[in-house]
């Protein structure tokens, strides 16, 4: 008897492996039966091939096994459930009002600082980016290099640009600014203006800076063309069209046609001016062989290269231009140049030459830090408050599983609380930047934004960052709390695990070491500018006021008249002041082994009374003095440094020696002692005083005497006037213009400030929030102590004990860290501060007591509980 024809048996385990188990046995048996009716119509072959046709075909939704699920969970993408979510979220807000607000307000600060330092830091990267071409220009900057070593200025020779597009048809363009102080006047106003800016006709192809009047090509083409900036043209003429209006130009009155109106330039942009002259101005007009003057490096020269030009192959031939070019001229001098190509976009951050503007990449990296640390700390509060919350919110879980919530179930409802509260937060901190933009341009010292609405990219990215912290901070909280079991929570075995507690600590120490680390460098940044401040600059600064622009034949008839006013000690003329700029002179020097040494040097021309009116003492020789002719032509007085690098082991040993500087010739008649002339960040540099016969100093510098200095100020104003009528009298104190050397530092040290107060403040909320958690859980046990005889003060220490001890361990991670940071912050400076021991100890005893009055808030409270009330409760 032939064996039954059977189907494919791998078809048929097919079909019992998907299929639903209520419906396999009947899917099955119809099968069989269609099986063996298709083996007698159409034979066995086709018939396997029917049959496993058919199994595949059941491999549908309606036949597919379930996976068994006793409790079935809905989606996670459902509305009603979604809308739960944010309702129990809510009614949770609500219930525990002084977690969420500790967890809410702590979130909404760390926000808010991060979005603000974002803002600080775009904007001090984003410096001369408006520049659409800023990738293609460069600044023109210049190495030179003695036998005295190597000076590096960020200007360059006059006749540099227009030969280099000469000779280089990789350049497209070039533009020359030079930055000076005219006198303009129109009709009763008259304003020394600082800020004009001398351009060549290519400014505005160079540069991306808009004209809202005017041709572009031929606003600053012809001698004494004016733009004005908006500001500037509202200053001199209000509302009215000022194009083809004129304004007069310095002690002359040059008359200046207005041929254009600029939008005024963005704030962080290195080129800055209110009023830009034609270049042609001054090399036609005030100074006609300017561009020939090869060793006269007066100008700033920025190059704006053709696309796909190569920076590095360009100056790789500038030694064999500047030998075509300069090479006799180096050699008489026995001088080297290099000249240098700065991407625009680095200038402000990177450059090591001199500029007006420039930032600190330590400062934006400290920022950044500050930033991250001051969301660690709010994210570790959401994080510690939630799950040191575990033990209350077990019932409810217990209770959500033992009637079917699933561990997933409970994980979306918790994150989803977090995610609401980081909603809340991000709405709070948009509140708070909008109402605190204004105070932080005013600490910044700088516009960083007009105000909140025009960050929108910002705030997208705020709102982005928000709702991926609350994701991320509720995790965990949702992992922890979703796991517990039901049976030990609801008969009240739960207890968090020693691994949660652990966590929960190591969390409040990181956070504190933070905070402490912030305390202990905003100590040092104080310590080291109120150092910078009380320093012993070498000069005498205090009641000094400085008169600029005292310039003509009228200088020493003012300077006689004053020195006669009562409350006026002395006056003195010079071309620089201690903090300002100061000339260079390429100068030989007789040093040491009898060689004329060659240097370029910083150089103040001032007169007989300058040295003795500004305190210099003279270590060796003498000052200049009018009992000897010979001191206005052939005297040099120098300073230790300068008698250091000529290689004289004391300064007696310079005095005699000969001199040339600027075609004078002579001897070095004295040697004064270092005075800091530069900010406290540099060395003392060798410096060379002069007197001057071709005069070109303009600062009248007057001691006051008395202590009426307003009546005083009024007398030197009216003979001002006498003498300048057609001139604004204006002045500033030297203690307050030396010290704006230090404005950056100042802005620095209140900004590193107050975002280490917020960080402290934020740690101090989640302290307060566990301190709280903590007493609550303990009334039962403070409560028995009380009846048993403890005092509020045991109490309170038994509370705060723990803490502190984190505190203490938070200190010690601290410490190190933060004097490492700081000693590296110290590095820029060369007169600093010692980092004292007394300033951890300060810091440790400070984050203490901070920390326990945050604590003892919530143990005092406890304690003074009434113990029946509280064990009743229990």
């Amino acid at each position: 008897m032939n064996a039954p024809i059977q189907p494919p048996q791998w078809a048929t385990r097919l079909l019992r492996t998907f299929c639903a188990s209520q419906l396999v046995d009947d899917l099955e048996g119809d099968l069989l039966e269609l099986f063996a009716q298709r083996v007698r119509s159409l034979g066995p072959r086709e018939a396997r091939r029917r049959y496993v046709r058919d199994v595949f075909s059941l491999i549908r939704p309606f036949a597919m096994k379930e996976k068994p699920e006793k409790y079935p969970q809905p989606a996670f993408i459902q509305p009603a459930m979604i809308r739960n979510y944010f309702k129990i979220a809510f009614r949770n807000l609500a219930k525990h009002k002084m977690f969420s607000f500790i967890n809410i307000m702590g979130l909404s600060a760390g926000i808010t600082a991060c979005f603000l330092i974002a803002l600080y830091v775009h904007f001090e990267l984003s410096y001369d980016a408006f520049n659409k071409k800023a990738d293609r220009i460069y600044r023109l900057s210049s190495d030179i290099n003695s036998s005295a070593g190597t000076l590096h200025y960020s200007i360059s020779s006059w006749p540099l640009g227009p030969n280099l597009q000469t000779d280089f048809p990789e350049i497209e363009a070039f533009t020359r600014v030079s930055k000076e102080k005219y006198l303009f006047r129109k009709g009763d106003l008259k304003f020394n203006e600082e800020q004009t800016v001398l351009a060549d006709s290519t400014l505005f192809r160079v540069f991306d800076l808009e004209l809202l009047h005017g041709n572009p090509a031929t606003a600053l083409t012809a001698p004494f063309s004016v733009v004005l900036t908006e500001r500037s043209a509202r200053k001199y003429f209000g509302n009215a069209n000022p194009i083809g209006q004129t304004l007069l130009v310095g002690d002359n009155g040059d008359a200046a046609q207005v041929t254009g109106i600029m939008k005024d330039p963005p704030v962080n942009s290195q080129l800055t001016g209110d009023i830009f002259i034609s270049m042609t101005t001054h090399t036609r007009h005030y100074n006609k062989a300017v561009n020939e003057e090869w060793g006269n490096f007066g100008t700033t020269t920025y190059l704006l290269l053709k696309p796909g030009a190569n920076a590095n192959a360009l100056s790789r031939k500038f030694p064999a231009f500047l030998q075509r070019h300069m090479g006799r001229l180096l050699q008489a001098e026995k001088i080297s140049l290099t000249l240098v190509l700065e991407p625009l976009p680095e200038i402000y951050l990177h450059s090591k030459y001199e500029a007006e503007q420039s930032g600190s990449m330590a400062n934006i990296y400290t920022f950044t830090v500050i930033a991250a640390f001051i969301l660690v700390i709010a994210c570790i509060n959401f994080v510690n408050l939630t799950t040191a919350r575990s033990l209350e919110r077990a019932r409810e879980v217990g209770v959500r599983k033992a009637v079917g919530a699933g561990r997933w179930l409970l994980a979306r409802q918790f994150i989803a609380e977090s995610v609401l509260m980081s909603f809340l937060s991000f709405i709070f901190s948009l509140i708070l930047s909008a109402a605190l933009i204004p105070l932080f341009n005013e600490l910044s010292g700088k516009t960083i934004s007009r105000g909140i609405e025009y960050e929108l990219p910002f705030v997208g990215a705020l709102f982005a960052g928000s709702m991926l912290i609350g994701l991320v901070s509720g995790i965990y909280p949702a992992v922890v709390l979703s796991s517990l079991e039901p049976v030990k929570v609801l008969k009240g075995k739960f207890a968090m695990t020693g691994h949660g507690t652990l966590l929960r600590k190591g969390l409040v120490t990181v956070q504190f070491a933070i905070s402490i680390a912030l305390i202990i460098g905003t100590m040092i940044v104080y310590t080291q500018l109120n150092f910078l401040r009380s320093h012993d600059l070498g000069f005498a600064k205090d009641r000094m006021v400085v008169i600029p622009s005292a310039s003509g034949p009228e200088r020493n008839a003012l300077k006689a008249a004053l020195q006669n006013l009562n409350g006026v000690q002395s006056a003195a003329l010079s071309a620089s002041v201690p903090g300002g700029p100061n000339s260079q002179a390429h100068s030989r020097i007789e040093n040491s082994e009898g060689e004329m040494q060659v240097a370029t040097i910083d150089m103040y021309q001032v007169d007989f009374d300058f040295i003795p009116q500004y305190g210099l003492k003279v270590v060796a020789g003498r000052s200049f003095s009018k009992d000897f002719a010979t001191d206005s032509t052939k005297a040099l007085v120098i300073n230790e440094a300068m008698a250091k690098l000529l290689g004289y082991r004391s300064p007696e040993e310079a005095v005699n020696k000969k001199f040339s500087q600027w075609e004078r010739q002579g001897t070095i008649i004295g040697v004064v002692k270092d005075f800091n002339f530069k900010s406290l960040r540099e060395q003392v540099k060798p410096l060379t005083f002069r007197l001057a016969d071709r005069w070109n100093g303009d600062l009248l510098s007057v001691k006051l005497a008395g202590n009426d200095v307003r009546n005083t100020l009024s007398a030197i104003e009216q003979q001002w006037k006498t003498h300048y009528p057609d001139r604004p009298f204006s002045y500033y104190f030297l203690d307050e213009f030396y010290d704006r050397q230090y404005r950056a530092d100042v802005r620095f040290q209140r900004l590193f400030t107050n975002f280490a107060v917020l960080a402290i403040v934020i740690s101090c909320l989640g302290l307060l929030g566990l301190a709280s958690y903590s007493t609550i859980q303990r009334t039962k046990e403070i409560g028995v102590r009380k009846v048993m005889g403890a005092s509020a003060a045991s109490i309170v220490g038994l509370l705060s004990k723990d803490f502190l001890k984190l505190v203490g361990l938070a200190f010690v991670v601290a410490a190190p860290l933060a004097w490492i940071g700081m000693s590296r912050w110290l590095e820029g400076f060369a007169y600093k501060t010692d980092i004292g021991l007394w300033i951890f100890v300060a810091a440790a005893l400070l984050s203490a007591m901070v920390a326990f009055a945050t604590i003892s808030f919530q143990s005092i409270r406890a304690a003074l509980m009434n113990p029946v009330k509280s064990l009743r409760n229990e």
